[in-house]
């Protein structure tokens, strides 16, 4: 069976190191809107879009400079009607560089066709992994959700 998980992937003109830094500093590529750690393993954080998107996740594999997990361990999204489709999924980032340039595999084990956010689900990952987190390592900027005051 073919793997339904969404998954996407930016190569970027970055040393590995620079990307694996980036990927963790969620709040520059993700959202402002983050309460908590996404430094190291064990870490946990809660971030939110308004009343639109609550979700928590726990870094449960962190391999430096390779691999990074988190395990989604509640979700509430106010738009579809399981509200905590993404609680129990794992979202994936793993990295490895060739010819000084890096590759970046991002995978939301668990968002699959048959959820209800899919689209707007994968759609929103899209724009965070393609501009926002390839901009951060790239430029220094990302393009995160803005913080709510």
């Amino acid at each position: 069976m073919e793997n339904q998980n969404y998954t996407t992937a930016i190569l970027v003109n970055k040393p590995l190191s620079k990307a694996f830094e980036a990927v963790n500093n969620v709040r520059s590529w993700w959202t402002e809107n983050i309460k908590g750690n996404t430094q190291k393993l064990n870490d946990e954080f809660e971030v939110r879009f308004g009343d639109v998107h609550y979700s928590k996740q726990k870094l449960i594999e962190f391999v430096p400079e390779r691999k990074v997990v988190w395990l989604v361990t509640d979700s509430k999204l106010s738009f579809v009607k399981n509200q905590q489709e993404w609680t129990n999924t794992r979202i994936t980032f793993e990295l490895s560089e060739s010819n000084g340039q890096t590759l970046i595999r991002f995978t939301h084990l668990g968002l699959v066709p048959e959820y209800e956010c899919h689209e707007a689900c994968s759609g929103a990952w899209s724009g965070y992994i393609h501009d926002s987190l390839k901009e951060l390592i790239e430029t220094g900027e990302g393009k995160p959700e803005s913080k709510v005051m």
